[in-house]
C-alpha cells in the first residue's frame, strides 16, 4: 500500500480536550475522527488495528470452544424487565423515544440499545437449551454496545458507542462452570498476550451484571479510571471495589472515661479534628444506611407498574401508596481516615443499600445530621463495625446529640462487637500502605489502570429471572448455570499505546499495528530509490506482510516525524546515499539503534521480525 494512495491525515497539533496519550496520539496519528461527545468514527488507518484486534480475539475464542452468533443492538424493554435490569442499569440503558411524547402503542416506547447482552441470550438458551446433554455450550459475538455515559471522556476508553467482544456460557452444574470459567480465563490471557498488552488480573466486583465471583483484566496506566490494589511483591491483586488488607492489630491503650465535649457547628471529619486537635484515625464515622427488603421490587410494582416513577414519588422510607420498601436501617462504623467500600456493605446486606434521608437518620440518633454515634443510637437496627474500627481505644465520635461529640469511646465497652444485630467485618476500602490479606506482610500499593476484560460466573441469576431451565439426567427441570465474559476491542488499542509510546508518538506491538513494515523512500525522484523500495514493498507483500510504502515526495525530516508518529514497528529506509554503498537502513521503532543491510537481508529480517511477533503465546 502506497502512503500516497492511502488516507492518513496526521497532524502535529494537539488536541485541546484530549488528556491521555492515547486519545492524543490516536486523533494526532490519523486513527479516529470524533463525530459526538462519546462516538468515533475509526479511519482508515485506525480501522485496520481494530480489524487485527478482533481477528486475534476471534481466533482465540473459537479455540476456546466458543460459538460465533450475532444478536440485535435493539432490545424488547421486557426482558430487562424480568431481571430488574432497568432499574439496575438507570441511565445507561439507552431508551428509544415514541414519536409521540406518551405513545405506549409505539414500537419505541418498549425498546433499548443493548448495553450488553445477558437477557437476549438467556431468551436463546430458554428457547432450545432443554436438555442437559446439550450441555456445556459457549457462545459469542463481537458487537457494538451503547451506554449512556454522562461524562464519556479519554477517547476511546470511556465512549457511549463501541465494539465489544460478549461471550455467554451455560452449565448444568458448578463444576462445569468453574471449567468453562477457567478456560475463558485462558483465552483472555492469550489474547492480551498476543494484542502485546503488560496486563495484570485482579479480582473484582461484578455490578450490575451480578454473579457471585468475577475477575478484571488491567492495564496500568495514570490514563486509567479503575484502581486496583496490588502488593509489592504482586502475592495479591484486587480492584479496589473489592479488596481486603491483613486485619490491624489490636490498639491495647487503657481506656478512658467518656467525655461528652461541646461542638457548635462542627459536623465533619476535618471539621471535628481541627476543633478537637484530633487525627482523622483517631475518630469513629457512623454512617447510616437505608436497606431496600429482598421482595421491594414486587412491592413496588404492586403500588405503580413502573419502578422509576414509584422511586420519584416517595420519600427515604415509604412509596407514595403507602407501601414500606425498607428493612431496618444499618449503622456502619468506620475510621475517620477510612472510607466505606459500599460494595462490600451491599454483599454482608443481602440487598440495595443507600445512605439514609435526614429523617432516618434524626430518629435513629435523636440529633441533626453530622452528629452520630454508636453508643446512644435510638431503635431497631443493625450494627456493623469494621474491623479498624473493633481495635480502637479512646476513640471520639457524635454524641447522638446536636453539636456535641464524646470522646473516649471504646469498642466492646460503649457499643457491642457481638450479638444478634452486631458483626465485626471488613466494610472499608483498602489504603495505600495496607498490608497483603494473603499474610506475606507485603505492602499493598493502589495504582490506576484501564479495564481490558472481565469474566463472570452469573450462577442463575438470569435464568432464574427468565425461567431459562432444562432437563437434567434425573428428569427434574434445572436453572440453567452461566458466565460471561466482556472484552472492550476499542479499550485494547488505546491501552496498547498507553503502554507502548513515546514524545514521537505510538509505538504498536507489531501484532496489532495497522502495517507492520514502513518502507520510506528518501528520494521518490530517483529512479534507483523508488525501483529499490517497490521491489521491498512486492517481495514483503508476496511473503505475507503488511507493508506502507512511503512514496510521498516530502523531505526526509517529515516523513521520520510522521513515521514516529503512526508507530509502525519495523522502518526500512530507501536512499540515494545508502544505494550508493549497496544498503537500506532497517530501524524499529522501539529502538535508536540502525542497521545497515543489503536490500535481500532486510527483506529477510523483515520476514522474520514479524513472524517471530506472530507467534501466540500459550500460557
Amino acid at each position: 500500500m502506497k502512503w500516497s494512495e492511502f488516507f492518513i491525515p496526521t497532524t502535529k497539533e494537539v488536541p485541546k480536550d484530549a488528556t491521555v496519550p492515547s486519545h492524543q496520539l490516536m486523533i494526532r496519528a490519523g486513527l479516529i475522527r470524533q463525530l459526538a461527545a462519546g462516538v468515533y468514527n475509526y479511519l482508515p488507518l485506525g480501522y485496520r488495528t481494530l480489524r487485527k484486534v478482533e481477528h486475534i480475539v476471534r481466533e482465540e475464542m473459537n479455540r476456546a470452544g466458543g460459538i460465533e452468533l450475532h444478536m440485535p443492538v435493539m432490545h424488547p424493554i421486557e426482558l430487562w424487565q424480568q431481571t430488574g435490569r432497568t432499574a439496575a442499569m438507570g441511565e445507561v440503558l439507552l431508551k428509544l423515544r415514541p414519536v409521540k411524547d406518551g405513545d405506549d402503542s409505539d414500537w419505541r416506547a418498549h425498546t433499548v440499545l443493548g448495553p450488553t447482552h445477558e437477557e437476549p441470550i438467556t431468551e436463546i438458551a430458554r428457547a432450545y437449551l432443554s436438555s442437559y446433554k446439550m450441555l456445556p455450550i459457549n457462545f459469542y459475538q463481537i458487537q457494538v454496545k451503547f451506554r449512556g455515559e454522562a461524562r464519556p471522556k479519554s477517547g476511546v476508553l470511556r465512549t457511549r458507542e463501541f465494539l465489544m467482544k460478549d461471550s455467554y456460557s451455560f452449565h448444568r452444574d458448578k463444576a462445569s462452570l468453574d471449567e468453562g470459567y477457567q478456560r475463558m480465563y485462558d483465552a483472555y490471557c492469550r489474547i492480551f498476550s498476543r494484542c502485546g498488552l503488560p496486563y495484570v488480573v485482579v479480582e473484582a466486583e461484578s455490578g450490575p451484571i451480578g454473579g457471585d465471583a468475577s475477575h478484571e483484566f488491567m492495564v496500568l496506566t495514570d490514563a486509567g479510571e479503575d484502581v486496583v490494589a496490588i502488593t509489592e511483591n504482586g502475592d495479591y491483586a484486587a480492584n479496589t471495589e473489592r479488596a481486603s488488607a491483613a486485619p490491624l492489630p489490636q490498639d491495647n491503650s487503657a481506656m478512658q472515661p467518656v467525655k461528652e465535649v461541646h461542638t457548635p457547628s462542627q459536623r465533619t471529619i476535618d471539621e471535628v479534628c481541627g476543633f478537637l486537635h484530633l487525627q482523622p484515625g483517631q475518630m469513629i464515622k457512623t454512617l447510616i444506611y437505608d436497606v431496600y427488603k429482598p421482595d421491594a421490587a414486587k412491592l413496588i410494582a404492586k403500588a405503580r407498574k413502573d419502578l422509576q416513577e414509584v422511586r420519584d414519588e416517595m420519600d427515604s422510607n415509604v412509596v407514595a401508596m403507602g407501601v414500606s420498601v425498607f428493612q431496618d436501617p444499618i449503622v456502619v462504623l468506620v475510621r475517620g481516615d477510612h472510607e466505606v467500600n459500599e460494595n462490600k456493605l451491599r454483599r454482608l446486606s443481602g440487598g440495595a443499600i443507600e445512605l439514609a434521608s435526614d429523617t432516618t437518620i434524626r430518629k435513629l440518633t435523636g440529633a441533626a445530621v453530622g452528629f452520630a454515634g454508636p453508643h446512644a443510637l435510638k431503635g431497631p437496627h443493625r450494627l456493623i463495625v469494621d474491623q479498624a474500627v473493633a481495635v480502637m481505644r479512646n476513640a471520639a465520635t457524635g454524641a447522638c446529640k446536636t453539636d456535641y461529640h464524646v470522646t473516649g469511646i471504646n469498642p466492646g465497652r460503649d457499643f457491642p462487637l457481638s450479638g444478634e444485630h452486631v458483626s465485626v467485618a471488613d466494610v472499608r476500602t483498602v489504603v495505600d500502605g495496607d498490608l497483603s490479606p494473603t499474610g506475606s506482610g507485603s505492602p499493598i500499593r493502589l495504582k490506576k489502570a484501564i479495564e481490558i476484560g472481565h469474566v463472570f460466573k452469573l450462577g442463575t441469576k438470569y435464568s432464574d429471572a427468565m425461567e431459562a431451565k432444562f432437563l437434567d439426567s434425573d428428569g427434574k427441570p434445572k436453572s440453567l448455570i452461566m458466565g460471561c465474559y466482556g472484552i472492550g476491542l476499542n479499550r485494547i488499542m488505546a491501552a496498547a499505546i498507553e503502554s507502548h509510546h513515546d514524545e514521537n508518538g505510538i509505538i504498536w506491538p507489531t501484532t496489532i499495528a495497522p502495517f507492520e513494515v514502513l518502507i520510506v523512500a528518501l528520494d521518490p525522484r530517483e529512479k534507483d530509490v523508488m525501483d529499490t523500495a517497490q521491489r521491498l514493498h512486492d517481495d514483503l507483500v508476496a511473503a505475507g506482510v503488511d507493508v506502507l510504502f512511503d512514496d510521498r515526495d516530502e523531505r526526509a525530516g517529515f516523513k521520520f516525524k510522521d513515521a514516529d508518529l503512526i508507530g509502525i514497528p519495523l522502518r526500512i529506509t530507501v536512499g540515494r546515499k545508502s544505494l550508493a554503498e549497496g544498503v537500506v537502513e532497517l530501524k524499529r521503532r522501539d529502538s535508536a539503534d540502525v542497521e545497515k543491510l543489503s536490500p535481500a537481508d532486510a527483506t529477510k529480517r523483515a520476514i522474520e521480525s514479524t513472524r517471530s511477533a506472530a507467534s501466540d503465546p500459550r500460557p
